[in-house]
C-alpha cells in the first residue's frame, strides 16, 4: 500500500466538522488508528511487539531473525484536542512507506528495522506528553502514571485494566530500550523555519507543564455581594496576563490553554478553577524564571481575593541535545539537509536519555501545528518517506 493510500485511510479517523482531529489515548478514534497500525504490519508481514505501557512495535527482522542493535523509527498516532492531521501519524506512516521503498529495491537489513507508535505521546487524555516514552524509559514513576486521571475521573490504570493490560506491569523495560541501537523521528515541522522539504534536528528547548488550583466559595451569582465574594476567577485571570508578561521579561513562552471551571454554570460563582502552563524558553534558567513569577503573581492575586492557590509541575524536560555521532551519520545521508531546533516536545527527547536520537522535520509551509491548518505539501511527505529510507538503508546495513 502507497503512502497516499495509507494517508487516505488515516485521514477520516477522528476527525470533526471543523478539520480538526480528536484522539486521544484508548478512545474509539486513537484505538481505530491503533488497529491500523497493526493491520499495516501484518500486511508487510513485520513481528508485532506489545510492551507494558502501551506502545506498539512492528518489526522487520534481517535474515538471521536477530533482534538486537534495532533501528527504530516511527511517532504516535495520538492528538491534542481539535489538532492537525500531521502531527504524529506522518512519522508512522513515512516509516511504513520507508519500509516498502527498502523491500522494493531489493534491500535485506542486517540490523532489526522497527515501526513504533508511542501512547498518550500528546498527554490530552492523562496530563503527561510522552506518557509512555516516559514509562519505557523510566521518566516517571509508575505509581504516578497509574494515578493518573483523565477528564472523566477515570484513572490511567483503570483505563489499561479496560483494554486487557496490567497496571502493575507499567515501567521501564531494560529489555526492550538493551535492544534498541538507536531511534530516529520522522515529524512535521511545527514552526516555519524549515525552507527546505526535509531537515535535521539539533535539539529540542527546554518545556514543562504546571497545574494551577484556584479554590475559592462557590455562591449565587445575583446574591452575593462583590465584597463577600471569594472567587477565583479573578486571581485566574490576573494570572493568566501575569503569564505571558513573564514570558516576555524572560524571552520564553507561557501558554494557559485549558482551564477546568467548577461547578461551570453561568449564573454561578465558580468554587474552583483549576488551569494548565506550558512554558517554554531558549534556556533551562529562562523557563524556571518565568514560572518563578507566574506563581509569585498567582500567589498574590489570590490573597487579595480571599483565594487558596497551588502551583504544580506535572512534567518538565531540560533542553534534549540529539545524539552528535547519530546527527552526523544523518547529514552525511543528507547532506543538504539544515539543521534546525524545536520548541515541541517529542518522544525522541525522552527516549535521548537512554538510547542515541535524531529527529528529521518535513516542512510545515503554514507554520500552524496542533490546529487543523496544519499541513505538508504531499512531494514533501514524499521526500520526507525517501529521505527516511536513505537513512534507515545507511543505519541497518550494520
Amino acid at each position: 500500500m502507497s503512502f497516499e493510500e495509507m494517508w487516505a485511510e488515516l485521514l477520516p479517523i477522528g476527525r470533526d466538522a471543523a478539520g480538526g482531529y480528536h484522539r486521544f489515548a484508548w478512545t474509539p478514534p486513537e484505538l481505530e488508528c491503533r488497529a491500523w497500525f497493526l493491520d499495516e504490519a501484518a500486511r508487510r508481514d513485520l513481528e508485532i511487539e506489545r510492551d507494558a505501557n502501551g506502545n506498539l512495535y512492528a518489526w522487520w527482522l534481517p535474515a538471521d531473525g536477530s533482534r538486537e542493535d534495532a533501528v527504530l523509527t516511527g511517532s504516535h498516532l495520538d492528538s491534542v484536542p481539535g489538532g492537525g492531521a500531521f502531527d504524529g501519524p506522518l512519522g508512522v506512516v513515512s516509516a511504513f512507506a520507508a519500509i516498502d521503498l527498502l523491500r522494493e529495491r531489493g534491500y535485506v537489513p542486517a540490523r532489526p528495522i522497527g515501526v513504533a507508535a508511542f501512547a498518550e505521546e500528546e498527554g490530552a487524555r492523562f496530563g503527561v506528553a510522552c506518557l509512555g516514552s516516559r514509562l519505557l524509559a523510566g521518566a516517571i514513576a509508575p505509581e504516578r502514571a497509574r494515578g493518573l486521571r483523565d477528564g472523566d475521573g477515570r484513572s490511567f490504570a483503570e483505563v489499561l485494566v479496560a483494554h486487557g493490560m496490567d497496571p502493575d506491569r507499567i515501567g521501564p523495560d531494560e529489555g526492550l530500550l538493551a535492544r534498541i541501537g538507536c531511534y530516529v523521528e520522522l515529524h512535521v515541522e511545527q514552526g516555519r523555519a524549515l525552507q527546505q522539504p526535509v531537515g535535521v534536528a539539533s535539539s529540542i528547548v527546554p518545556h514543562g507543564r504546571w497545574r494551577l488550583d484556584f479554590t475559592g466559595e462557590g455562591n449565587h451569582a445575583g446574591t452575593t455581594l462583590i465584597r463577600d465574594r471569594r472567587d477565583p476567577m479573578l486571581p485566574f485571570a490576573i494570572t493568566v496576563l501575569a503569564a505571558r508578561q513573564a514570558a516576555d521579561r524572560n524571552a520564553a513562552l507561557a501558554t494557559i490553554g485549558k482551564v477546568a471551571v467548577t461547578p461551570n454554570g453561568v449564573n454561578a460563582i465558580p468554587s474552583r478553577v483549576t488551569a494548565w502552563l506550558d512554558s517554554r524558553g531558549p534556556i533551562d534558567d529562562a523557563v524556571r524564571r518565568t514560572v518563578e513569577e507566574i506563581g509569585r503573581a498567582a500567589r498574590a492575586a489570590a490573597g487579595a481575593h480571599g483565594v487558596a492557590v497551588e502551583l504544580a509541575e506535572e512534567s518538565y524536560t531540560e533542553v534534549v541535545s540529539f545524539d552528535t555521532g547519530l546527527r552526523e551519520r544523518l547529514l552525511k545521508v543528507l547532506p543538504d539537509a539544515p539543521v534546525l531546533p524545536t520548541g515541541a516536545g517529542h518522544d525522541a527527547g525522552i527516549l535521548a536519555a537512554r538510547v542515541p536520537t535524531a529527529m528529521l522535520f518535513v516542512r510545515n509551509p503554514t507554520g500552524v501545528s496542533h490546529a487543523p491548518a496544519e499541513h505538508a505539501e504531499p512531494d514533501d511527505c514524499l521526500a520526507g518517506v525517501e529521505a527516511l529510507a536513505a537513512v534507515l538503508d545507511d543505519l541497518a546495513r550494520g
